[in-house]
């Protein structure tokens, strides 16, 4: 049992190739079915005609049917082979013809479909970006979207040979990151930071972080000032020592920490500032920065920096795009949902977006115009001929056998007219 292509709703269904066959043989035996009629008629007519004089009325029609009938036999079966097998001139046009036939036909549509006029027209009449952004606006077809380019993108991600992705990465590193002299941004940086105060944050910190550990360790200092007494000092005295050492620098980092202005504090801040400068200025400050970067640029850490980073990267992008409640595939669903609502919202975004996809497609058309249609042509040129002429037969040969029946048709009743007009013009002389 044969089956139609299924087709949105709405639309025609699209024939199989079997269903063409099939109404294709049902025309030709009617096209030829009714030859046969119009043979049978006149025989009978032809046979009668002395005795009936009617008959030759009918005689005629049935004549000129069958002059008609194989007239237009002769003509649609000359597209596709030759009639009877006979090399007879200007038959079998299309399997002969068939490279013109593409040319022709890659023209035509070079000159009719892919001008400016009719491409351009077509784009600004359709409203592209209120389609694509009411389609895109539907969070369904936002998330099938983002699935499709998620899956496209691990593709890639796949595609992508892990050294030559390092290799790009440690030269980007070294251009953008180890060319540039080093002391001068930082010491820029350092300079506005201090002139802000930042650094007091930075101050305010490790004091606490030395206060808490001298609170916490208070066996740190030990024996270290203690050591260094005379051996005949009484042991208490040791202690003793100790103790107020431990306390005299946990209340110094204490006043350092609670007194903003606090003359460690100012010593840090100048020391800073005047670290800052030598960074931007003092050749030796600067060389010895540079040092300190060549070495590490020479390192076989930048080639492991390159790489891990990648594989980092590589797995956490791989694993937001497969999991589809990842807050990577969310964000870019959601992103997409905002496009297209303001595609559809934004009448000037999208006016700009019409006039962008109307201006490529023009260039593209205008540009590649020959080559769009060329595929026409060379794709004619490799079919085979016999398959060419089937496949043709099959798309246009049932209509081209109403050709037959109506040649069938129009013969008879032009037989009948002219027999008609000479009797009566016999008669009447």
């Amino acid at each position: 049992m044969t089956t139609t292509l299924e087709a949105p709703a709405g639309s025609r269904t699209v024939p199989t190739d079997a269903e063409r066959q099939a109404a294709l043989r049902r025309m030709k035996r009617l096209a030829t079915g009714l030859l046969i009629v119009a043979a049978v008629v006149f025989t009978v007519a032809f046979a009668l005609q002395d005795e009936i004089p009617w008959l030759a009325y009918v005689r005629a029609a049935a004549e000129g049917a069958m002059v008609g009938a194989i007239a237009d036999w002769f003509a649609v079966t000359a597209l596709f082979r030759h009639p009877l097998g006979l090399p007879i001139p200007h038959t079998a046009i299309i399997p002969t013809r068939k490279n013109e036939i593409g040319a022709t036909l890659g023209a035509f549509v070079e000159d009719e479909f892919l001008s400016d006029e009719v491409v351009v027209g077509k784009l600004r009449s359709i409203g592209i970006s209120r389609r694509l952004g009411g389609w895109l606006a539907q969070p369904a077809n936002a998330e099938r979207l983002t699935a499709e380019a998620s899956v496209a993108a691990r593709g890639v991600l796949e595609l992508l040979g892990d050294d030559d992705v390092e290799d790009v990465i440690e030269r980007l590193a070294r251009k953008h990151l180890f060319e540039p002299e080093w002391a001068p941004s930082v010491g820029r940086v350092g300079a506005r930071l201090v002139a802000a105060d930042q650094q007091r944050a930075a101050v305010d910190a490790l004091l606490d972080k030395a206060e808490e550990w001298l609170a916490a360790h208070p066996e740190a200092f030990g024996s270290m000032v203690s050591d260094r007494l005379p051996r005949w000092m009484p042991g208490f005295v040791d202690r003793l020592v100790d103790d107020r050492a431990a306390r005299e620098v946990r209340g110094f980092v204490h006043a350092v920490r609670d007194d903003p202005r606090h003359p460690l504090r100012e010593a840090i801040d100048r020391y800073l500032a005047d670290l800052a400068d030598a960074l931007q200025h003092d050749p030796a400050t600067i060389a010895r920065v540079e040092g300190i970067k060549n070495d590490l640029l020479e390192s076989p850490r930048v080639r492991e920096f390159a790489g891990e980073a990648w594989t980092a990267v590589k797995a956490a992008l791989d694993d937001s795009l497969a999991d589809p409640g990842s807050d990577l595939r969310a964000s870019l669903s959601s992103a997409v949902v905002e496009v297209g609502a303001r595609l559809v919202a934004d009448e000037s975004l999208a006016a700009k977006v019409d006039t962008w996809v109307t201006d490529a497609a023009a260039y593209v058309v205008r540009t590649y115009r020959h080559e769009i249609a060329g595929v026409i042509t060379e794709t004619v040129e490799r079919w085979d001929a016999a398959e060419t002429t089937r496949k043709l037969e099959l798309q246009v040969g049932r209509d081209l056998q109403f050709i037959r029946i109506n040649g069938t048709v129009v013969g008879a009743l032009a037989g009948l007219a002219i027999f008609s007009v000479a009797t009566a013009l016999h008669a009447a002389i």
